[in-house]
């Protein structure tokens, strides 16, 4: 494969990458890790426990972990063998080599963003490679291995050598979707939907560098629940278990309030959910991204990747919620029903992708509405 349309690299280009040699792998490749416009990372067989996070800057990952002629190691505590599992705990800082690395062409970029189950886990990662000066980005034309940060922040995870937490979209040329052309693909193809399967007019939505979209704190979908909160000391998750845990070990159920409005503690982890219902039709990828920084002390994602058909399928759903993984930073913060906390950006893909999201996939989270991990048993 030699020349690539400009675009994020649908399900089968990223195929052809592999065939091509441009990720090769220290482990078979599986199906399932090939998604509509991304490709599924896997942890390595060891986890090196950190004094602290950092970048290589200049440098390999590996030169800064055990620079040659040290009395004594920087950054490494401890090693921990990820074959037939092993727990990490809250808190503390953990890199893993994955078992993906890359040979990119000089016109092909890649970015990185962690899974849906990570984020609504509260496990923080990030994408590291060799001699970079910025997290989860991966620079065109990059030879070399691949690292995950990872960093439970809620629970402590069980983990395996072989499971993915994170994602990588591999791009090519100009991608992104300015606010003029967003604006004109709304108006041919609306992109959100109320909870009523309305399309909500044009003249109602606000762009601002993507599509802005806000918090519900209405519970009129979810039996008045508006959202969860993790409890202070929960027991482990295990990752390979899917709808094994009773959710009310490790969440605190929350109540719609009184009014329209609802005050978050500070550095506590909440799952919310969005007002409207998003779309994504096949010829595009978009990505949940920061709203304003200024609009308020409070992360409301950690993972943001949306394949194209997210909402869509086959043409036929009216839009999916967006689950909102939130942390109030310093201070408690009021948020009010329907304010803007995020925004999507989207992106072309350089062809349609011959898989899409929910059409005949394992799609995790394609009719969710206030949806836990899959590690939690639903009712």
């Amino acid at each position: 494969m030699t020349h690539v349309a400009p675009g994020v690299l649908p399900y089968q280009a990223i195929r052809a990458a592999v065939e091509a040699g441009w990720i090769s792998s220290a482990a078979p490749f599986s199906e399932p890790q090939f998604q509509p416009a991304s490709l599924d990372l896997r942890l390595g067989a060891v986890a090196y426990q950190l004094r602290a996070s950092f970048l290589p800057w200049g440098q390999t990952v590996r030169d800064r972990l055990e620079p040659a002629g040290a009395g004594e190691r920087e950054l490494m505590i401890d090693r921990v063998s990820l074959e037939g599992g092993a727990t990490l705990q809250r808190g503390s800082v953990y890199l893993v080599p994955l078992l993906e690395t890359l040979a990119l062409p000089a016109h092909v970029r890649g970015r990185c963003n962690p899974k849906s189950t990570t984020g609504r886990l509260d496990i923080f990662t990030r994408v590291i490679t060799d001699g970079t000066p910025r997290f989860d980005e991966v620079s065109a034309g990059y030879r070399g291995p691949l690292y995950l940060e990872v960093s439970p922040q809620s629970f402590p995870v069980r983990v395996h050598a072989g499971h993915s937490l994170n994602q990588l979209r591999l791009l090519s040329g100009d991608t992104a979707l300015g606010d003029a052309d967003l604006e004109a693909l709304y108006g041919r193809t609306p992109l959100l939907y109320d909870a009523d399967d309305r399309p909500i007019p044009l003249e109602r939505v606000v762009f601002n560098d993507g599509l802005c979209m806000g918090v519900d704190l209405s519970g009129r979908d979810t039996d008045a629940v508006i959202g969860y909160r993790a409890h202070p000391n929960p027991p482990a998750v295990d990752l390979a278990r899917t709808e094994a845990y009773d959710p009310a070990e490790f969440w605190e159920p929350i109540k719609r309030p009184g009014r329209d409005a609802y005050i978050l503690e500070a550095n506590r982890f909440y799952i919310l959910v969005s007002k409207e219902r998003i779309r994504v039709p096949p010829e595009f990828a978009a990505e949940m991204v920061v709203y304003d920084a200024g609009a308020g002390e409070i992360r409301t994602h950690y993972a943001g990747f949306f394949d194209p058909g997210f909402g869509y399928g086959d043409g036929s759903v009216l839009g999916t919620k967006v689950v909102m993984e939130v942390r109030a930073r310093e201070v408690p913060f009021m948020l009010y029903d329907g304010q803007t906390s995020f925004k999507v950006w989207f992106e072309r893909v350089a062809a349609r992708p011959e898989r899409l999201y929910g059409v005949g996939l394992g799609s995790s989270y394609q009719h969710q509405t206030l949806t836990l991990s899959k590690q939690f048993r639903r009712s």
